[in-house]
């Protein structure tokens, strides 16, 4: 149905002097969507008020309005290339009135749950970068044509922009930053199984792809849900925190576009919260996340945690660890090294979730999972409360490479997802018990009593992308001397 237009959206983008990358495309993509998702929910809202005689108080003043700006309609309901605006009007329109108006809202809002504080939030963070009004012109003729009235085209549209992350996250390096392979992230959900009037929490919640999944299970777990069950779910069951504007932008988008209206998504950075301020209201049930792989933390975010480490995804375990509720659950993403790193911070934080979590599923995945990424990865499932007694290891293997053109699927999973509901050992699973585990180093490497160490058959291209990873930290490394010195 809508297929075509953002195809032809990213081929007027391609064009422009201002977008150079699938991100700049993403971006500009997502404000406009944002701006006419607004313009239909107004009119629905509207128009429900209307049948009930009353009237609506707009979101938007009228001259920024979709139907005023970007497509006034004449009598006949087509364009009205009289009154709407083109080229430098357009652009300078945008620049100089829309986007200062619109990121106004962060003041003007009642308060930060509310869609007008996101729309001030979101147009404070990213900026028009096409230049050329009359491109501008182009696109947002094709986002006209959207609608995002009913629940199939809502559903499509989350297709075509999950489509768009997917190729973002496939363009570099960090792709593992923006996107988790859905499969993964389905089988992670359903594993841990959250229900709902439970609360859900990512603190690194990127494109927001596991609050996306996790909402769609409760919804397909529960088709016949009462009214009050929809209002929980819309209002008090998805949370997360971001520190990147973009991501931010997108993982508003992306859940707008799951159908969730105002989603309850910070942008902060997580790791800049004492755990010591953590109080149990601030808790939650379930905790899904994939964590940052390669970043490093300054010393004075180190500061707020126990187990002091520059290692970014360590230092957002423990803040996890400590936001789950007693008796809650998790299901992490982590790089595998975590399992046997020997340095004392990696040693303490294995210590740390061992004692304190019953870490009962550790699921290895193949080199090549997260694409771009350079590295392997792990999942930890765990419950919050008591110890742990007997950790149980899967080691997925598709039986074939991994790559772009080739990438995890839902069947690679099933058998996971169908042995670890009773722990069963197979060729491929196994239990280890608690006190097996060296308690000098807490290490949990993946060792395969059935079939020895892993052999990992590596493309060429998963060979050059770690090379390239390791060289981009190896450029980290050096900046940070030359400051440091």
């Amino acid at each position: 149905m809508f297929e075509q237009a953002f195809r032809n959206i990213d081929d007027v983008l391609r064009k422009e002097a201002g977008c150079t990358t699938e991100l700049d495309y993403t971006e500009q993509t997502s404000w406009l969507l944002c701006l006419k998702y607004l313009e239909d929910l107004e009119q629905d809202l509207a128009d429900l008020a209307a049948l009930e005689a009353k009237a609506y108080a707009y979101i938007l003043d009228a001259p920024y309005r979709w139907e005023s700006w970007a497509a006034p309609k004449g009598t006949d309901g087509r364009l009205d290339h009289n009154q709407a605006l083109t080229g430098d009007d357009l652009r300078d329109f945008v620049d100089r009135k829309l986007f200062p108006y619109l990121y106004g809202f962060k003041q003007r809002a009642s308060g930060p749950d509310t869609l007008a504080y996101k729309v001030g939030e979101i147009f404070g963070e990213i900026k028009n970068k096409l230049q050329s009004g009359y491109n501008l012109r182009e696109i947002i003729d094709q986002i006209d044509a959207l609608r995002f009235r009913s629940q199939a085209e809502k559903h499509e549209l989350s297709h075509l922009y999950e489509a768009k992350i997917k190729n973002m996250g496939n363009a570099g390096r960090n792709g593992g930053e923006y996107y988790t392979p859905r499969p993964l992230i389905r089988a992670i959900v359903e594993v841990v199984a959250p229900t709902i009037g439970q609360r859900i929490y990512d603190g690194a919640v990127g494109s927001a792809g596991f609050l996306c999944e996790a909402y769609d299970y409760l919804k397909a777990a529960n088709p016949n849900r009462t009214t009050a069950q929809d209002r929980i779910l819309q209002e008090r069951s998805f949370y997360g925190k971001e520190k990147k504007s973009l991501a931010y932008v997108i993982a508003i988008m992306n859940m707008i576009l799951h159908g969730i209206e105002a989603p309850n998504i910070l942008h902060t950075n997580t790791l800049t919260e004492n755990l010591a301020d953590v109080q149990e209201r601030d808790r939650f049930e379930v905790m899904l996340a994939n964590l940052p792989f390669g970043g490093k933390e300054r010393k004075e975010v180190q500061q707020n945690f126990p187990i002091r480490t520059g290692e970014t995804a360590f230092l957002f375990l423990q803040h996890f660890i400590r936001m789950l509720k007693a008796g809650g659950r998790g299901g992490i993403v982590i790089k595998n090294t975590f399992l046997s790193n020997t340095d004392n911070a990696s040693v303490s934080v294995r210590r740390h979730l061992l004692e304190s979590c019953n870490l009962h599923t550790v699921l290895d995945c193949p080199s090549g999972t997260f694409q771009g990424a350079g590295v392997k990865t792990v999942v930890l499932f765990f419950a919050k409360g008591a110890p742990t007694r007997k950790v149980w290891f899967y080691q997925l293997d598709p039986g074939r490479n991994l790559g772009k053109t080739n990438p995890l699927n839902d069947a690679d999973l099933a058998e996971f997802v169908a042995l670890q509901q009773t722990f069963a050992d197979s060729p491929r699973s196994w239990s280890v018990d608690a006190t097996s585990i060296d308690k000098s180093t807490f290490d949990l490497s993946v060792k395969n009593p059935n079939g020895g160490e892993e052999v990992t058959h590596r493309t060429p291209e998963a060979i050059m992308d770690e090379i390239a990873a390791l060289d981009a930290e190896s450029a980290e490394v050096l900046v940070g001397h030359a400051t440091n010195g």
